[in-house]
């Protein structure tokens, strides 16, 4: 909620020896706006699911003397990057605002009320002694609807329990919930993997489930930090009765919710290995995962087993895919313009340059 205005005043001036001072009410100040900022310090909206109301702060009164009362102060609302910030209006309509992606970004969201004027203001040639002044007014009044879509370079998803999270844990100083029950991830979680001289951002997307792109599981809440991400990782659970099923499940809820997300650049990490059953197995299922079209890797996420050749092959992979991005196509514009002076005035700098005594 945007900042009420301060009021005017109605005020005169009285001074000794100044007969008819006239009237000196001061304008009122206006309220403070509202404003989402992104901040790389942030990394989740948890805040704003136990606190709902804001409201920036209002402006002071004016008051006698011509002096205006100040403005209220701003308040600004810090959210992570990747939140796209969206408006619901009186009718019920729902407007984006936009998006911050980069760190300082600000997005103005409501605006605060306009400060009432004094009576100074009133003053004419007819009515010198006005006795009326504005109140200020109210600030707008808006519901923000906040959602975060991770900015990552990476992205993990599989089922539950296939060990995302330990993967993380194992590549990053990331410290996700780690339990052998469903759904230990609740909220997705951000670390930063080092390979040798070069870093990635990878984020664990929560355990999706048959259903997920209906919003089964929160799988809403889960798949929308997919559309970010430049390289996907499925994590299989070795151990699990069907690894193949399981893969192939995942693939179709990631190309039902959005399409496009099955054209992503995709690894799948067979994880386990450390269990004897799973080694026993371990080639016969990659073989089987390999007939998907997707390069597989067998891995032990608590042991660390495969998980440096992983790693490896998605750097590889990221800095090919920033490569293309930046290569210029022989039909398409220049990816940089560059501005070059035209032969006369080059010639002009040279002759000024030249022109100075020996």
């Amino acid at each position: 909620m945007g900042g009420r205005g301060g009021n005017g005043i109605v005020s005169f001036r009285r001074e000794k020896y100044v007969p008819f001072g006239g009237p000196d009410g001061g304008d009122g100040g206006n309220g403070g706006d509202v404003y989402i900022q992104g901040d790389s310090g942030v990394n989740t909206l948890v805040r704003f699911r136990y606190e709902k109301e804001f409201r920036a702060e209002r402006g002071a009164h004016g008051k006698g003397k011509d002096m205006h009362g100040r403005g209220g102060e701003d308040l600004v609302l810090k959210v992570p990057l990747g939140t796209v910030v969206r408006r619901e209006t009186d009718s019920g309509d729902v407007g984006e605002l936009g998006e911050v992606l980069v760190d300082g970004e600000r997005l103005p969201a409501v605006r605060g009320g306009r400060g009432g004027m004094g009576n100074a203001r009133f003053a004419t040639a007819t009515n010198q002694a006005p006795r009326v002044a504005q109140d200020g007014e109210s600030g707008e009044e808006a519901w923000l609807l906040l959602d975060l879509k991770l900015i990552a370079d990476v992205g993990l998803v599989g089922c539950p329990n296939a060990g995302k999270s330990t993967l993380l844990s194992s590549v990053t100083r990331a410290r996700p919930k780690i339990a052998d029950y469903p759904f230990t991830t609740l909220e997705p979680m951000l670390g930063v993997v080092e390979v040798g001289h070069a870093t990635f951002v990878m984020a664990d997307i929560p355990g999706l489930i048959e259903g997920a792109h209906e919003g089964h599981g929160l799988g809403l809440d889960f798949l929308r930090h997919v559309e970010r991400t430049k390289v996907l990782i499925q994590v299989v659970d070795g151990g699990a009765d069907d690894p193949l099923s399981d893969v192939r499940g995942v693939e179709e809820e990631l190309r039902l919710y959005q399409a496009g997300l099955e054209t992503k650049t995709r690894l799948v990490a067979l994880n386990k290995v450390d269990l004897p059953d799973v080694r026993e197995q371990a080639e016969k299922l990659k073989k089987e995962l390999a007939g998907l079209g997707m390069p597989v890797f067998v891995v032990s996420a608590a042991t660390g087993e495969g998980v440096d050749e992983l790693m490896k092959a998605t750097l590889d992979i990221l800095t090919q895919e920033r490569a293309d991005v930046g290569r210029v196509s022989p039909e398409g514009p220049a990816a940089f313009k560059v501005f070059r002076p035209s032969p006369e005035h080059a010639k002009r700098g040279r002759r000024r340059r030249g022109s100075g005594g020996g």
